[in-house]
């Protein structure tokens, strides 16, 4: 899953546009994905945080995670997700990731995070309500995109059978579980490795206890 994430970022685009090194700018991609995913995952563990989420989903059909290139990105929409999912834990998290590889990192890893976050909600999207399945809020009709208010800023759901909301949060919690697992190593949050180490020690610590 991470592979099929990867491939969506334009990032040889993206290290262009913001003027940094692209070997440096892949490995802070390879980076910053874990924390994200591990920042969306803690959001979608409480459940209104899963449902502002699918909101969010609902708002990013966009395709922009098959191929769209770096001018089609909302910055500012990036900045109030990233925002939204580590809240007033960005900065902690931005100085964990930088730290694996030196100061010059982090600055890095903050401009990537508000590029990259609008990407990963769109392949997010794309994978648990724009599947085509029968579980998917495009197929069942359960989620109304478009509306506002939501806290990521993307839209509320409107009112749907409880039956298909559970089952629509389910699906997103299994989405988010696989694909933090096959960033890490293992399907938990505690798992081995530098970015397993930057889940256990932010996200894990930090997100936890918000």
């Amino acid at each position: 899953m991470i592979d099929q994430l990867l491939r969506s970022i334009p990032t040889d685009q993206i290290a262009e546009a913001i003027g940094e090194d692209p070997q440096a700018t892949r490995q802070a991609v390879k980076a910053s994905l874990p924390a994200l995913l591990g920042g969306l995952t803690a959001n979608a563990e409480r459940a209104d945080g899963a449902q502002s989420l699918l909101a969010a989903l609902g708002r990013h059909q966009d395709g922009l995670a098959e191929g769209a290139s770096v001018d089609q990105i909302d910055v500012q929409d990036g900045e109030k997700i990233v925002g939204h999912v580590f809240g007033g834990n960005t900065d902690a998290v931005v100085n964990q990731l930088g730290g694996m590889s030196g100061p010059q990192t982090s600055s890095l890893v903050r401009k990537l995070l508000p590029i990259l976050a609008p990407i990963v909600l769109s392949w997010l999207a794309k994978q648990v309500v724009g599947g085509g399945g029968g579980g998917s809020a495009a197929a069942t009709g359960r989620q109304a995109p478009g509306q506002p208010d939501g806290p990521l800023g993307q839209g509320r759901p409107e009112a749907s059978p409880e039956q298909g909301s559970t089952d629509l949060t389910s699906v997103l919690q299994d989405v988010l579980g696989s694909a933090l697992g096959s960033a890490t190593g293992t399907r938990s949050s505690g798992s081995s490795g530098s970015s397993g180490g930057i889940l256990s020690d932010v996200l894990g610590s930090i997100l936890g206890r918000r």
